[in-house]
Order: C-alpha cells, then sequence, then structure tokens
C-alpha cells in the first residue's frame, strides 16, 4: 500500500513535507494564546526540542491537556516554545510517531524524544470522492498513492506517475513522443467496445472528460497530444486514489463501472508565508534499437532473392542493389532517424500560507520538452494552480475553492519515423546533398524527411476550476454543495506545401494544403449535499445524501483547405482555392444523479457500508434515461478482540472486508439512440442536401457492471509488515455495441445493448514492510502483484454475427485470432495448419490459434532507503505477457526492406529449419506465406520484462550550510534499464510503428524559504 509512506521517516522527509509551511507557527500560535482568556494559575515559558533520538522535528504538535487550543509547532530545527503553567501537561503529537504526554513539573527547558507508530497510520484519512474515510474503518478497495510517491518521477503526465505502484491498475504509454497520452485498465476490460473501458476522472470533486482531443487529420500518425489529462500538473498533486469495487465506485452509479479515478491538488496551509521553487533539467533517449542487418548482410539477402527467383539483371528501380547507390555505405538509421536526444526543462515554483482560518497557495509551472527526432520541435507546456480555504470564527461555515489553469503548445512533427527507420535499407543516400537541401538522389530515394518541410502547430488551453462550500447546521447536520467548471479549447493546424514532394514531380503552391482542427468542450456541474453524524451508544452513524446536475456542450470543426497562389499564404484560409469541411460536430450531455450513502460503524469493530445512486443521462432514449445502482460494503476488524490480543500478540490489525453491487457505464457517444443525419457531399442545384446517418432504438439502455470482492488486510509486529490479499469478480452485461443489421436495411448496424456478458476475475496482492527504522536509517518496502483472468462468458448468436472472427466464448476480450505455424515445406516455405482440411487456407476458417495479449500477472517493488539527508527511491515494474515481435508487420525477407538480423537464419538448402524461409523479391507464393506469417503465432511470442522504472536519489544539504534556506538536490530516473528476452524495440508497447517510452535522466534542485 503505497499510502504508507508517509510514516517512519528522517528528518529530511519531514522537513520535505513541511519546510517553509511551518516556519514562525509558534510565535502566531504564542499569540493567540496571549490574546487568549488566562487561566488562574501562573503560566511560563516552556521550550525545548523534539527529535526522533538523532534528529530533530520539525511539524510537530505541542498542546496544552488544560486548553487544547493553545498550541505550537515545531520550527526546522525541531525547536519548541509555549506557555504553560507547572501543573499543565504537554500534548505531543506527529504523524508517524506515538503521542505522548509529559508533565511540565516546573520546568523551563523540556527536551522530548518521540518513538514511531506505524499503527496512527490507520488514522490516516482516505479520498473516496464525496466523503473521506479512515484507513482501517475503509470497506472498499481504494488504492493510493501521494506527492511523495509523485515528485521522484521526471514525468509530466498524470497517469505515468502511476505506472507499477497500484495493485489492479495498468496502465501503458502509447508512444514516447512529448504530451502522449496513456492507456488505463482497472481491474481489466469490461466493455467489447476500446473506447468504453476508460475510468472516470475526479479532478478536486470536478469530473473531467477523458474523451481524446486532437484529431488524426492534424496529428498525422502520431498517437500523441491525444490525452486530456496533460493539463494537469503533477507537481501539483497532492495525492490520487484510485476508487475499484463496487462499495467505492457504486456511489458514481453510470460513471463508475471502470473504476475512478480521484486527483486532488495540493492545498495551502496556515503559518509564515513560505515559497518554494525547483528547477530540473535532463535528457531522453531511445531505451533500445531493433538488431537489423548491416550492408554486408542486407546485400547479400538481396542478391539471394533475386537468384532464388530467378533473375540475374537486377531490375531498374532496385536502386540499393544494382549500383545506383552506393554499396559501401552503411548507415544506421535508427540512430539516425530517432537516436537523438530530447531536452527535458521543468519549472515550478509556489507561495503558500495563511491563517489558522485562511490559508491559500499558488503555484506556476513551465516545461518544455523536444524529440529525438531530426529537426527543432517542442511541446511546452504553462500553467497555474490556485487554492484557497477560509473557516468562519465559530467553525461552522467552509469555503473551498481551487482552480488549474494550463498552456499547451506544439509543434511537433506529424510524422513518427521509428518504423521507416528499422526498414529503410543500410546503403541508402544521405539525407542531405552538398549545398544542405534535401537529398532525393536523382528520384531514386524518398527521403524520409521530406514531411517535415510541413509544419504542424497545435494550442490548447484548460481551464479546471471548482468551489466547496460547507455549513455546520448543528446536531449533527451539514449542508453543502460542490459547483464546478471545466474549458478546454483547442487550435490545431496541419500545413502540408509542396515542398514536401520530390521537386521532380513540379507540384507547385496549387498542391499545397492545410488541416485544421478546432475544439471547444465545457461543462459545469452543481452538486448540492447534506450529511449527518450521529453516535447512539457504541453504534457511530454517517450518513450522505445529495444530488447532481451536469452539463457538458462539445464542438469540433475539421477544415481542409487546397491551392495556394504561394505557400506563404497557407495560414490564411482565405487564400485557399477550394475549402472542405471534413467534419462539423457539434453536441450536449446532459446528466442528473441522486445519490445516498450510509456507513454503520458499531464498537469500532463492525462496520456496514450502505451506497446508492440514481443516474439520468441524456445519451439514452425514453424510458430508458434512467437507471439506480447501488453497493453494500461490510468490515470486521477482529484485531480488537480479546482473544486475538491473547494468542496472537505479534497481530496489531487485522480486517476482513467483503462488497457486493452495481456500477453502470454510458460511455457511448451522444445522440446514438436517435433518427440522426449527416449533410450529404451530393449537391442539388447547389445546395447540400441531408442523409441518414444512424436508425432510432428506443430499447437503447445502461450497460450495467455487477463488482463483487472479498479481502483480507493485516498488520504485523506493530504494522512493521502490513499485508492486503484481495479476491474480486467483476461481470459487464448490456454491452452497448452496434448490432449488425442486414445490408438491404441500408446500415451496416444499430446501436444497441447486446446480450453478452463479460467477467474479470483476479486476485490483488499488496505488502508493504519496514524492514530498518532507527533514529538515522530507515528502509522500507512495498509490493504489489494482480493477476486477472478476462473471459466473455455469453454471447448469443456469435457464430451467425459478424463478431465472430473477434470474439470466442470462454476466452479474453484482447485476444487475437491467427495461424497456426508449423515450419517449413521442402521447398523453404512457411507452412500452416489447415484446421478444416480442405486444403485451402481462409482466415476465416483457419484463423483458429487464439492468443491472449492481456497480461497473465503484472505489479512492482518499490524501495525507499533514508539515512540523515540522504534518500533514495526505485521502483521495479514487471509484466508477464505475450505481445507482437519483429516480425509482426515485416514485409517479406528479401525484398527492398531491411529486416531483423534474424533472418539470416533462413532456408537456404532441402533440409534446412529456418525458422524463416527462403528469400525472394517479387515470388507471389512466396509473398503470400510472408503474409500469412505475420499474422500467425510465429509473430507473437513472449514480451515479459522488468523494468527500472524509476529511481530517485535525493540529498537534503543541512541546516548548518543554508541557514533558514531549505536546499534538496537530486537525480532522477525513468525507463532506466529493462530485463527481457522480447527482440522488439519495447516490451511494453503496445502499438506498432511508434516511439516507444524514452529513458529519461534529469537533476533537480529545490529551495524553500
Amino acid at each position: 500500500m503505497n499510502y504508507f509512506s508517509f510514516s517512519k521517516d528522517g528528518r529530511a522527509l519531514y522537513c520535505l513535507f513541511f519546510a517553509g509551511v511551518l516556519l514562525s507557527f509558534s510565535t502566531i500560535y504564542s499569540r493567540n494564546f496571549r490574546n487568549s482568556k488566562a487561566v488562574p494559575c501562573q503560566r511560563n515559558v516552556v521550550q525545548g526540542i523534539v527529535s526522533d533520538g538523532s534528529s530533530p522535528l520539525p511539524g510537530v504538535t505541542i498542546s496544552l491537556k488544560s486548553n487544547k487550543n493553545s498550541a505550537v509547532i515545531t520550527d526546522y530545527n525541531g525547536h519548541y516554545s509555549i506557555e504553560a503553567s507547572p501543573r499543565d501537561t504537554l500534548i505531543v503529537s506527529f504523524i508517524g510517531f506515538k503521542t505522548k504526554f509529559i508533565p511540565v513539573n516546573d520546568r523551563a527547558k523540556i527536551d522530548i524524544k518521540l518513538e514511531y507508530d506505524t499503527t496512527t497510520l490507520q488514522e490516516v484519512r482516505v479520498n473516496a470522492g464525496y466523503y473521506s474515510v479512515k484507513e482501517r474503518d475503509r470497506t472498499g478497495s481504494i488504492a493510493r498513492i501521494t506527492s511523495k510517491d509523485i515528485e521522484t518521477q521526471p514525468v509530466t503526465n498524470v497517469l505515468a506517475t502511476m505506472q507499477g505502484r497500484m495493485a489492479g491498475v495498468n496502465i501503458v504509454q502509447n508512444s514516447g513522443m512529448p504530451g502522449s497520452g496513456f492507456s488505463i485498465e482497472i481491474r481489466g476490460l469490461n466493455s467489447l467496445r476500446n473506447d468504453g473501458n476508460t475510468p472516470l476522472y475526479i479532478i478536486d470533486g470536478v469530473p473531467y472528460s477523458s474523451q481524446s482531443i486532437g484529431s488524426s487529420y492534424t496529428s498525422g500518425n502520431m498517437s500523441s497530444q491525444n490525452s486530456p489529462l496533460n493539463s494537469i500538473n503533477p507537481s501539483d498533486i497532492a495525492s490520487i486514489e484510485v476508487l475499484k469495487d463496487a462499495d467505492a465506485t457504486a456511489i458514481y452509479g453510470s460513471r463508475g463501472a471502470n473504476g475512478v479515478v480521484l486527483i486532488t491538488t495540493r492545498k495551502g496551509k496556515s503559518g509564515k508565508t513560505s515559497f518554494t521553487a525547483s528547477y530540473s533539467n535532463g535528457i531522453g533517449k531511445v531505451t533500445r534499437f531493433k538488431d537489423v542487418l548491416d550492408t554486408p548482410r542486407y546485400l547479400a539477402m538481396r542478391k539471394e532473392a533475386f537468384a532464388n527467383d530467378g533473375v540475374t539483371q537486377y531490375p531498374a528501380s532496385a536502386y540499393d542493389v544494382n549500383g545506383t547507390w552506393d554499396q559501401n555505405r552503411n548507415t544506421n538509421w535508427q540512430k539516425e532517424l530517432i537516436g537523438g536526444t530530447a531536452d527535458y526543462t521543468n519549472i515550478q515554483s509556489s507561495v503558500s500560507g495563511g491563517s489558522e482560518k485562511t490559508q491559500f497557495l499558488l503555484s506556476g509551472n513551465y516545461s518544455r520538452e523536444t524529440t529525438v527526432f531530426p529537426g527543432n520541435f517542442d511541446y511546452v507546456k504553462a500553467g497555474g494552480h490556485f487554492s484557497a480555504s477560509h473557516e468562519s470564527e465559530d467553525k461552522r461555515f467552509r469555503l473551498n475553492f481551487s482552480a488549474v489553469y494550463a498552456g499547451q503548445f506544439s509543434t511537433l512533427p506529424s510524422v513518427d519515423f521509428t518504423q521507416t527507420s528499422a526498414m529503410l535499407a543500410p546503403n541508402a543516400p544521405a539525407l542531405y546533398d552538398a549545398a544542405g537541401s534535401l537529398n532525393w538522389e536523382n528520384n531514386t530515394f524518398d527521403n524520409p524527411l521530406a514531411p517535415l518541410n510541413g509544419k504542424t502547430n497545435g494550442n490548447t488551453y484548460d481551464l479546471l476550476s471548482n468551489a466547496i462550500l460547507t455549513y455546520d447546521i448543528g446536531v449533527g447536520f451539514s449542508a453543502g454543495g460542490s459547483f464546478g467548471y471545466t474549458s478546454l479549447n483547442q487550435k490545431q493546424q496541419n500545413l502540408q506545401p509542396n515542398t514536401i514532394y520530390n521537386p521532380a514531380n513540379g507540384l507547385g503552391s496549387e498542391s499545397s494544403s492545410v488541416f485544421t482542427n478546432k475544439i471547444s468542450r465545457s461543462s459545469w456541474i452543481i452538486e448540492p449535499k447534506l450529511s449527518w453524524t450521529k453516535n447512539l451508544g457504541k453504534t457511530a452513524i454517517d450518513a450522505l445524501a445529495g444530488t447532481t446536475f451536469q452539463q457538458q456542450n462539445a464542438d469540433q470543426l475539421i477544415n481542409y483547405y487546397k491551392g495556394f497562389s504561394t505557400n506563404s499564404l497557407m495560414e490564411n484560409p482565405q487564400s485557399a482555392v477550394t475549402n472542405t469541411i471534413l467534419n462539423s460536430n457539434e453536441s450536449v450531455y446532459k446528466y442528473q444523479a441522486f445519490f445516498t450513502r450510509v456507513n454503520f460503524n458499531y464498537d469500532g469493530k463492525y462496520i456496514l457500508n450502505l451506497t446508492g445512486r440514481r443516474d439520468g443521462s441524456s445519451r439514452f432514449g425514453p424510458g430508458r434515461q434512467f437507471a439506480t445502482f447501488g453497493a453494500v460494503g461490510a468490515a470486521m476488524i477482529y484485531s480488537g478482540e480479546k482473544w486475538i490480543k491473547d494468542n496472537i500478540p505479534f497481530l496489531s490489525f487485522g480486517k476482513i472486508r467483503a462488497s457486493y453491487g452495481t456500477s453502470g457505464n454510458d460511455q457511448i457517444g451522444d445522440y446514438q439512440f436517435l433518427d440522426t443525419y449527416s449533410a450529404s457531399a451530393a449537391r442539388y442545384q447547389g445546395i447540400s442536401g441531408l442523409q441518414p446517418s444512424r436508425l432510432f432504438n428506443p430499447d437503447f439502455g445502461w450497460e450495467t457492471n455487477r463488482k463483487m470482492e472479498l479481502a483480507l488486510e493485516n498488520g504485523f509486529i506493530n504494522d512493521r509488515i502490513f499485508t492486503s490479499v484481495a479476491w474480486f469478480q467483476n461481470r459487464s452485461s448490456s454491452q452497448l455495441v452496434g448490432i449488425p443489421l442486414p445490408g438491404t436495411t441500408g446500415f451496416a448496424s444499430i446501436q444497441g445493448n447486446l446480450d453478452a456478458e463479460v467477467q474479470n476475475m483476479g486476485i490483488e496482492i499488496a505488502i508493504r514492510t519496514v524492514n530498518v527504522k532507527s533514529g538515522d536509517f530507515s528502509w522500507t518496502s512495498s509490493f504489489n502483484l494482480t493477476s486477472i483472468r478476462n473471459k466473455l462468458l455469453s454471447f448469443p448468436s456469435l457464430e451467425a454475427s459478424t463478431y465472430k472472427n473477434r470474439y470466442v466464448i470462454g476466452k479474453p476480450l484482447n485476444l487475437v485470432k491467427v495461424f497456426h505455424y508449423t515450419g517449413l515445406d521442402a521447398a523453404g516455405s512457411y507452412q500452416f495448419e489447415d484446421v478444416n482440411k480442405d486444403g485451402n487456407l481462409t482466415a476465416v476458417e483457419d484463423k483458429k490459434t487464439i492468443k491472449d495479449l492481456n497480461p497473465k500477472y503484472y505489479g512492482g517493488l518499490q524501495n525507499q532507503f533514508r539515512f540523515r539527508g540522504v534518500e533514495l527511491d526505485f521502483l521495479f515494474q514487471f509484466v508477464k505477457q505475450e505481445n507482437f515481435n519483429e516480425n509482426f508487420g515485416n514485409p517479406m525477407p528479401g525484398t527492398m526492406s531491411n529486416q531483423p538480423s534474424g533472418v539470416t537464419s533462413h532456408w537456404q538448402n532441402a533440409g534446412d529449419m529456418g525458422p524463416y524461409q527462403g528469400y525472394s523479391d517479387s515470388n507471389a507464393a512466396r509473398r503470400t506465406t510472408n503474409t500469412r506469417y505475420i499474422q500467425s503465432d510465429a509473430a507473437i511470442s513472449d514480451a515479459s520484462y522488468i523494468r527500472l522504472k524509476n529511481i530517485s536519489l535525493s540529498y537534503e544539504l543541512p541546516k548548518s550550510w543554508t541557514k533558514s534556506i531549505n536546499c534538496r538536490l537530486s537525480v532522477e530516473g525513468q525507463n532506466v534499464l529493462t530485463f527481457t528476452k522480447y527482440k522488439g524495440i519495447d516490451p511494453e508497447f503496445k502499438v506498432s510503428g511508434f516511439l516507444p517510452p524514452l529513458r529519461i535522466f534529469s537533476t533537480s534542485i529545490q529551495l524553500t524559504f
């Protein structure tokens, strides 16, 4: 459990959390004390230093037993000063340590030594969305990481900070390009739709749309710049909680089927105003290249291929082997095209402080990333974060406000050279001629850098704000409301001038074209709620009821302009000869809900949690717009039983919990149930008409997910060893997909609820250990492991549907059907199993071998070492899986394309085992067998890996050197080492042909004063 990283740290950790914020607190509280009503006894100043036995502890709270409102906080040096009477008692408390009660006994100086206490971590409150809950009282499954885990990583996307750190949460990076998106699965795939498995994101209480931004027209073939979460600066995050089971997600109803990601940003703290600034700079490079042929082996392959085809006179187009290109030239194109060094710069600053009643925080950030491609391209992000909170004098009224504003500015290219770099002939000509211009080598070379003569740019502006008001009515009742607003605007351009083409084609600016994309998306949400707490003897009741009103407006316009008098006018749309609207879409989404929660806690041992939600969505038709979801969660803390304490003294904490309930899914898009029409390209008398694009389905309703979980949590030896084991089963039904229709209807499908059911069943294990804890040195470890089995339980009439070649009942959703490769025949060609024995290989009848691309298990192992001012933190991520290998998508060996070096083990003479078939440049039969080969199980292999995902080494300079300034130096690495037998570029990567995640190293300095 990663959230336990809050405890058992030395001076460096506590200084990091409380640095700057806590300075002069003692002065503030002392002034408050002097202005308060005096007690009858004479009061004297008591002072001293609080430490853990070796190092002073800043941020420790010291109050008086006689008057708990009189309190002070230790400063950077652990020093405190408080007025107390001779008969008073000091109450000394600090998270991670046992609370101490120390009689004053007429002493003026009292130095205090605190003892570590891991069990206090059970009192840490976890964000559960509409409410918070103590860790020990939690009945649902919630994974958590904090700012301490986030700040050690040189990343700019929120999801990157979660990789390998949470059980049940599988995250894969889509590209190594700056600003790229991430795929996330929480406890497996629930929906048959690829876009129906995204979790709900809540940022400071406001739902944040996860719909992709950007367009393939303006982004080209780049798998990047599509994650809206790029707007959130990781350094502004205080914690991330992931809700997984029914008990945790049912209160979000229709939006919780795929889990909920709660992101809480930093808040201000009372005390002297403090300023923090940090600067980091780093570099990024591709972790490794594909092992391909050099020129001698490549030319040998090509010559053998022509010999096998009976060709003695090389074709005029075989420039690589017929002497047109220099046959002594040997270029590693991967180093040329993707072997550059990306630069990373990140600047952060914040100011925070406030009084006991009002606190604030204002922060700003700037980051710039370049690419490993040739050319000057960058991705810049700048933004600000503001947070303010206020509490009335009588502590009945509270106001919390937060706002995040970010701008993203991209000049990234619209092409990715990764696939080209691995396939370009090693003796291909130079990229530039002697004059420094693009080299076309007498029209024999398609220069891969030609698209860089174009220009792409994109600007994205994002605002997220929220205000939370609460008022204590009295007698246990509290009323409040959350008011949120988000706005996103994006403009993109993709300029393709005639200069991206070979000059020999004779194309002028009349062939130049421009694609533009404009997106505008805004939403508001209002959530009033009423809560009630009551203690009835040993039973504590906590109830909550509320309602949600939300609306989202979105529109997108994609234009295509062509034909310009000069390329200098390409950014002026009026200069184009033709203007075509490729897409114009406007939508409104309305959502309303009522939710409730009732929690019963008896004697601190037996807990029952009931949640329910009634949801209404505009995405469904009349009579189907509303649905009800709910869950029940229960927990028993058995470690408090007397017989446990007497017989198992080393068990410090024990809890068993279970939950069952339902949540839903409406991630289908807007207006899917309606008859809709779109503009027709055909015109009558110059007027565009309309054509039907979708059929009406009045029975279009909710997708439902039923969730069940059973978990056991144990702490041993004062929680120095803490374990959690959870078994879960999720079943998703009424799948929202396109139901196939006969061709006579004029439509391929109609959107509806397919009577198919998907199951995810698995186990999660999390272990945290405090291996060593002394005054100067500490070592803690965290381990998580997840194993999930995804299965399609039922699909009526599957064999009669268009999905018959995609899914198999009893098998996972993320499967591929492939040919079964059986070896080489006597002539050296690939052979495959003829499943139906008809002597003819077809995809429909003979692609019956099933390969599961879901991870069999995944997890992470994190270690944290601290010695005085030095901290070392590293995380190993591991995945057991199969993936497409270097054979997938590979052209036939022998053609004018470079190959993996493994093709040298190929058939040449009768009896050779290969594994690759004989070379050929144009043999039709071998081209066919190669096509089947890359669609067979030979193109899928083990892609398991262990990766040193993150490592951070930091040092906090001694206060004797820096005086009143807190200075922290650190070195960080991301994707540092990978241990795998996989032969492709990167085993994590799921998308072929795109740049894999980079290895990044950075250094940083942080100052607080």
